[in-house]
């Protein structure tokens, strides 16, 4: 069984530490505020951990049933791009749970720059990069960084601590996409997650459209 087609489905994908969680605890809120019905679910090999680090940190925004944990067993890959019936599932178990749930934030297991969302699963595809990684990261490619609908470069507080170039960064980011969009955040402060959201809202009506 799938979410009903009027859930906005978004992945959001990215290395480990690159702040996927920390973006979807960002972005839950705003997607509140403005009206918006959220679920979560997140991805591990083997732990619920993420799920539970979002159940604390939203405690009083989002309640805990309104986040899921999937544990993959394998590759990140397996569960959100080749076979993403896990995933599928858990996204329908919340519909049917929460009547009038409106967004879906699937977040991946973290990996390398290769990971992609199946289109059964994810109407939008967000990839995270942070600096600590280094300007350089855009330059390798893959198609999470190329081909994403939308490519967020996260943690620019640290940038300087990290000898990154911010301007090269976004730079780079902007040519290897061909120009697609790319947003610079600081997900802990919440710099740039209200660009994110727009973004997101932006998907809204042809993703939903009957």
């Amino acid at each position: 069984m799938e979410p009903s087609e009027n859930v906005l489905k978004v992945g959001i994908g990215g290395p480990v530490g690159s702040g996927k969680t920390a973006l979807i605890e960002a972005l839950t809120p705003i997607l509140i505020e403005q009206g918006h019905s959220v679920g979560v679910v997140t991805n591990d090999i083997y732990t619920q951990e993420d799920a539970e680090h979002v159940r604390r940190t939203l405690a009083g925004i989002l309640a805990p049933a309104r986040v899921v944990g999937v544990e993959t067993g394998s590759c990140p890959h397996t569960a959100v791009r080749d076979d993403p019936t896990m995933n599928l599932a858990a996204g329908a178990e919340l519909v049917d749970r929460f009547p009038g749930l409106d967004t879906l934030l699937y977040e991946s297991g973290g990996d390398n720059l290769t990971l992609t969302f199946s289109p059964a699963l994810a109407d939008v595809f967000v990839f995270v990069l942070d600096t600590a990684e280094g300007e350089k990261m855009p330059r390798k490619r893959g198609p999470g960084i190329t081909d994403s609908d939308l490519l967020v470069i996260n943690k620019t507080d640290i940038a300087r601590y990290v000898r990154t170039d911010l301007a090269v960064m976004e730079r780079d980011a902007l040519r290897v996409r061909s120009g697609r969009p790319v947003i610079l955040t600081d997900c802990l402060t919440g710099a740039g997650v209200p660009e994110v959201a727009a973004f997101v809202n932006g998907h809204r009506s042809v993703a939903c459209s009957p």
